[in-house]
This record gives C-alpha cells, structure tokens and sequence, in this order.
C-alpha cells in the first residue's frame, strides 16, 4: 500500500525531531556540514523499503540483458582472440606479453580452471568455433557478463548514498542496463566489464567514505577509505586507464584536504597532517602494495618458455623454464657467427655480388660488395669474429661489452665496412659494404666497431644478448629495416648505417657458433633457470607496457577520435557470419547517449548562471540543493571529464569503446540533471538581493508527478532505442538489407550485408 503525502511527511518530521536546527550565523562550518549530512541521509522505512525493491528490479534487468543467449554466437568474437588467448595461456602456465596489466586477464584464467578448461585452446582467429574445439565459453564469458551486470546495482547504490531521490538513481541504473555498448562489451570475453566494474566500486567506496567524514578514525571511516584504496588499485591492475579513476578520488580528496585546512574547522595542523597521513596510506601505499601484489601473482604463475618471450630481455628470459636463452654460450674472439636482427629476424648477409655503379634516382655508389639481411640460413651468413688490435689478436678471450672488433665474411674473405657514402635505399643513412682483407690496410678504420651489449649481462652470448655494432669512425650503428631491395639486390632486405644509434632497431644477436663441439656446447649449456628480483622484473615489464602501448598506432579501419565517441559516430564490427548474414556491431544506445551529451552541457549552464546569480546577490539554489549539485553530480561530472578527456592527448590507435567509463559517469550525470530539473528544482525558493543566506530544506518528502511522468517518458525511449539495435548488440538474429538501411542512422556506421 502506497503511503500518503502526509503520512511520508509526518515519518520524516518525526525522524528529524532529533536534528538540531540548522542556523548559518555563528556556528562553525563543520557543525553546519554534520547536521546538513544528517539531513540529507535520513530516509524512512518505507522509502528504504522501496529502494531496495527497486534495486532488485534493476539487477534483475541488468543480469537479464547481459546473459541473454549469451550462448550465441558459439564463435570467437573480436578481441577474444587476445584475452581467451591469454587465459589459456595462464592455465597453461606460458609466458605472454600484453599491453595491460594482469588482474582481469588472470581472473578469466582462474575462471577457466575453475570450469575444468585445460587451456588447450589458443582463441587463433575471429570466427573460430568453440563448440568443435570443445572450449566451455559460456563459463569464460559468465564472469565479465556477471560484472557487467554488478555494475547496474552498484551505480544505483553510489547514487542513493550520495543522497538522491529513488527515481533519480533509478534512472541511472536503467540507463546503463539497456546500453547497446555496455551490454555488448560486458557479455564477451574481454577485459572492460572488469574495468567499469572496479571503477563504480571505488566511486562508490569514496562516497561511503565521505559520509563518514564527520567521524574520523572510526571502523567505518577506515573501511571505506581502505576498500577506496583497494578498488582504485584493482582497476588500475585491470587497465592502466585505471589511472583516470585514480585522478578522479585524487581530486576529490584533495579538495576535502583543502576544506579541512580551512582554519574554520578548527584542526591543529598535527591534526590535518594526521588526515593527510591517513589518506596517504589508504589511497597511496595500499593501492601500490595491491597493484604489485597482482604482478607478483602474475610471474608466479608464467614461468614456463611462452610467446611473450621474445617481448623481454634475455634475463629475464632466463628466469622462464624452457627458454633458448638459459642455451646460450660465451662468444670468444676466433669465433665463426652468425648474426640475427631482433626486430626483423634477417641474418646479417653478404655475397660475391655488388652495388650498381648508378641507382635509379641517379646516386652513385660505392659499387662495393652487397650487405643484405637474408631470411634463410646460408653459408653467406656466416661471420669470423677478429680483434682490433694486430698486434693483440686475443684468440679464446671472452667479447667483453664496449669491445672493439672487425668482423671478416668467411665466403668472401672481406671486412664489414661502413663509409660516408649514402645507401641505396635511405641518402640519410650510410652504406654497409665489405673490404677485400686481400688489399692493403688503408681503409682499416672504416672496418672497426664497438660491441654495445643492451642485455644479457657484460660478455657477448649467443642466444642471450642483444647488441648493437656502433662504427668507430662514422659513429652509426649497423641496422637493417623491412623495405626490399631491387632486383640487384635478389629482393633482400637493405642493410645501412643508422646516425640514429638509440634507436631500438639497431639490435642485434646471434644464433649460432660455427665448429662448436657438441660436447662443448652442451657442457656450457646446462645451467639452472635463473633467478631475477620480482622488482627487476616489475619495472621492466611496465616500460615495455608503456613503450608498446605508445606504440600501437597502426592504422585501423574501426579506430575513431575521442570526438566522435559522445556522438556516436563510428562503430566497430564485432563479428560476421555470412551463412546466416548474422553481425555484431559495436554501438551504444544512440538515444541515450545523445541525451546524456546534452545533460553534460547543462552541468555547464546551470553552473554558470549560479554563478553570476550569486554575484548579484540573487541564489537560485537553496544551500542544500546547491551542496549535492556540486558536491555529487559534480564530482560525477568531474570523473566523465577524467576518464575522457585525457584520450585526446594520446597518440596510439583509440576505438569507441575506450568511451565506455567515461559513458558509465554520463548516465549518472543525466540522471542527476534530471532530479535537478524535476525534482529538485520545482518550487525551488530564491533569496532576495542582501546578505548571502541561502534558504535550507530536507529533502522532498513526496517526488513531483512531473519527475516520473519525464521519467517514464526518457525510460520509453531509452528501451525503445535498445531494443531496435538490439539485433546487432547480441548478433543472435539477421536483419535484411531495408531493415540495416533503416538502423544506419549515421553514414560512418559500416554494417555488412547491406547489399
């Protein structure tokens, strides 16, 4: 039975019987605060009963969406390719490289074991089939569906907590419940439910953690503070935009810093320091602890030889049981070699065959001997290690790190030589030819180089270290890169001299000894896996994270600007089958999002015209009003612009689903700006011109019909626009060619099977 205005109003004014009266004049500022919190955290039985009705509603729809024949399609679906790859590889126990941190990608893996999946399948191509290679993928994908759907109930309960009416937080759960884009993302096997996941969480651990402000050091106050730190550190361990969420509790606490400082509160400086202090342990160390936590776990687990190998240095791979790398021999001067590009693979080349005297652009060259990187072994690979010194030949001496040697190819009996003289391909770069050891000295400085070692400790390995060969006299560093030579050049790879000696590139490593004896060899080869500090470890793997991240700026024919991401510009193609002209396609829920861009830009109205009200001596919004304005929907509002605008300084390849937790902060931002409107602002009081006293209330005892008339109207339009691209959100039905004509509201929206 529904309770009447005046009954709902009696329960109220009884409940804040024992509320003191709240008075602006002469009181101290953090009293203000306790008793106003009070006020707006006060809610009856019956409201509370309600709430959790509601609640219950919501996570119901939301498990709902999310789960729907999640069976279907029983494909590999865009990036399950990566992270079911990557669980395999967990269960497998295989070292792999990725560009994010460990924690989801482990908790698919865990997930996997945990189901009976042995990890025997690698997720090689988008359209493989789970059901013939016997993979339990509705197992896999249970778990971010789950999360997915958590995420729903936890948004509603941050909102309620941050002290906004039922239908406002209502409003913002059903709107993330029936986005096209989150429930699609959210139902495969990727990474970004685990993500939005943990971000809510700490969003909403902060907001729990406010409203004890009042009682500092309590339980409850270090509860939250403490599962604030800890849900920070979990997104973080998800992804490393995690960091946006970081920015967005680091903002607000700091602002509560400075409040405090206010000398109003009456804090001793000790005092603010202790706060400080607290918050410094909570939202620093123990986020940092958690954080490595997860990669300790993570290298525990990988210690076998796997695919991520060839992504780290050769000591770390010699910590990884069944690696090449613990194979690998001292190189000693007298030495036969051969020499590998790391980056391309190519053996370090020469033939009886030269230069043309003429390139085609009309150049002139050297008309030396060709140098090449050749991608099979061949007797022309092969290199005679020499010393630089005559007089000091050094024969059965280790190759030390900044050596000095000459490099003679054994099938021609010619010294590797590097001139000014501009290379075939490249006039920036020098040409690498070779010099008859049957001539004269005179060009003997032109055939000497230092050995860099980059990896794999101070002596010269096969297998294990990476070097660089840096020319004495020009100073360029022998390099070699994927464009073909002509015809001349039997379409080998070009091999000159890079001024740029930084640069990554230029590493080398060698494979091979020629003549070793067997027993030598094996003799030198058995040794222990190696042990290497976790934090060596840690660090390495974080900048090659870092620097492959950077790098990932290939051209995608899906990838779109943060621009377009609000507006829905540009999809992305899940997945196509052509026998039953079935797809995915990666949109959010056009009429929602649209909405909440608008929303976004009233924040920005209302804010300013506060503002220049105030300024007049005129205050449109009654202190309480105004307080949950800024304080909640604007730290919402806040953490939309933290988890996007950052994107537009980043230079890899984005995609629209990079939008996804800075979408979750748009829907919560709507629905506040709703409640502003609807309830909130109707009959709102407004002071005269005078002294800056802002009329207070409770909060609304009876919500307006006209908030869940527009309510109602927004949730209509919203279920409407998701279940009209619903079809291509779950790919479980095909549409034909009119049906995708009249779906394609943008002209940047590439749907197959439109013809």
């Amino acid at each position: 039975m529904v309770d009447s205005p005046e009954k709902v109003l009696r329960q109220r004014t009884t409940l804040m019987s024992a509320v003191p009266a709240i008075s602006t004049e002469d009181e101290d500022v953090e009293d203000i605060e306790v008793k106003a919190s009070v006020v707006t955290s006060v809610f009856t039985p019956t409201e509370k009963k309600r709430s959790l009705t509601v609640l219950a509603i919501l996570t119901v729809l939301a498990i709902a969406t999310r789960f729907y024949k999640i069976y279907e399609p029983d494909e590999v679906v865009f990036d399950e390719v990566h992270f079911g790859k990557f669980a395999s590889y967990y269960i497998r126990g295989s070292y792999f490289f990725d560009v994010h941190p460990p924690l989801a990608k482990m908790m698919l893996g865990a997930m996997g074991y945990f189901i009976g999946y042995d990890g025997h399948f690698l997720f090689d191509n988008i359209g493989d089939n789970y059901i013939t290679n016997n993979v339990p993928y509705i197992g896999l994908r249970a778990l971010p569906a789950f999360l997915g759907a958590m995420t729903v109930p936890i948004v509603y309960m941050t909102m309620r907590e941050a002290g906004f009416p039922i239908v406002t937080c209502a409003l913002a759960g059903f709107f993330i419940a029936f986005d096209n884009m989150q429930v699609t993302q959210t139902r495969l096997i990727l990474l970004d439910s685990m993500l939005v996941f943990f971000m809510v969480c700490s969003i909403y651990s902060y907001v729990r953690f406010y409203k004890t402000r009042n009682s500092p050091y309590s339980i409850r106050w270090w509860t939250w503070l403490i599962a604030t730190g800890v849900n920070i550190a979990l997104t973080t361990s998800v992804k490393m935009v995690g960091l946006f969420t970081v920015a967005t509790i680091g903002v607000a606490v700091v602002w509560d810093l400075w409040i405090l400082l206010d000398i109003r509160r009456r804090l001793t400086m000790q005092q603010f320091m202790n706060h400080f202090w607290a918050r410094a342990f909570a939202l620093i160390l123990v986020p940092t602890v958690v954080y490595l936590f997860w990669f300790y776990v993570h290298f525990a687990i990988l210690t076998h030889s796997g695919p991520g190998d060839d992504f780290m240095s050769s000591e770390f791979q010699e910590t990884l049981h069944g690696n090449t790398m613990a194979d690998g021999i001292y190189i000693k001067y007298g030495d036969n070699i051969t020499i590998r590009h790391k980056d391309t693979s190519v053996y370090l080349h020469s033939h009886p065959h030269n230069y043309p005297r003429r390139y085609e652009d009309g150049r002139i060259s050297s008309a030396g001997q060709q140098v090449t990187g050749y991608a099979h072994a061949d007797p022309n690979n092969i290199w005679h290690i020499a010393s630089a010194n005559p007089d000091d030949p050094k024969l059965g001496q280790n190759i030390k790190n900044k050596d000095v040697i000459r490099l003679l190819h054994v099938a021609t009996n010619s010294w590797l030589l590097a001139h000014d003289v501009a290379s075939p391909t490249m006039s920036t770069n020098e040409e690498i030819t070779t010099y008859s050891a049957y001539e004269d000295g005179s060009r003997f400085n032109e055939t000497t180089f230092r050995i860099q070692l980059d990896s794999g400790g101070d002596k010269l390995r096969t297998m294990a270290s990476a070097f660089k060969l840096i020319h004495m006299d020009t100073k360029v560093a022998i390099w070699t890169h994927q464009q073909k030579l002509p015809d001349w050049g039997f379409e080998q790879q070009e091999v000159n001299g890079n001024k740029n000696i930084m640069d990554k590139s230029t590493l080398w490593w060698s494979d091979s000894i020629e003549g070793k004896d067997a027993e030598e060899i094996n003799k030198e080869a058995e040794k222990p896996v190696k042990h290497r500090s976790f934090f060596l470890k840690f660090f390495e793997l974080q900048r090659k994270m870092i620097a492959h991240n950077s790098g990932l700026t290939g051209k995608h024919p899906y990838q779109s600007q943060p621009i377009e991401w609000p507006f829905l510009i540009k999809g992305i193609s899940f997945w196509t089958k052509d026998t039953t002209r079935k797809q995915i396609y990666l949109i959010g829920n056009p009429i929602g999002m649209w909405i909440a861009v608008g929303s976004l830009a009233v924040i920005a109205g209302i804010s300013g015209a506060d503002i220049l009200s105030r300024r007049r001596g005129y205050y449109p919004l009654n202190q309480d009003v105004q307080k949950r304005f800024y304080y909640a929907t604007g730290f919402f509002f806040v953490g939309w612009i933290l988890h996007y605008i950052p994107f537009f300084l980043m230079g890899r390849s984005l995609f629209l689903h990079h939008y996804m937790p800075a979408q979750i902060f748009s829907y919560m931002v709507l629905a506040a700006v709703h409640g502003f409107i609807f309830v909130e602002g109707v009959d709102a009081p407004i002071s005269e011109p005078g002294p800056e006293v802002r009329p207070r209330r409770l909060q609304r005892a009876v919500v307006p019909a006209l908030a869940y008339i527009s309510a109602a109207a927004l949730v209509v339009l919203h279920l409407a626009s998701f279940l009209y691209f619903a079809p291509l959100s779950y790919g479980t039905s095909a549409l034909d060619i009119p049906a995708l004509a009249r779906r394609k509201l943008l002209p940047q929206w590439e749907f197959h099977f439109t013809k």
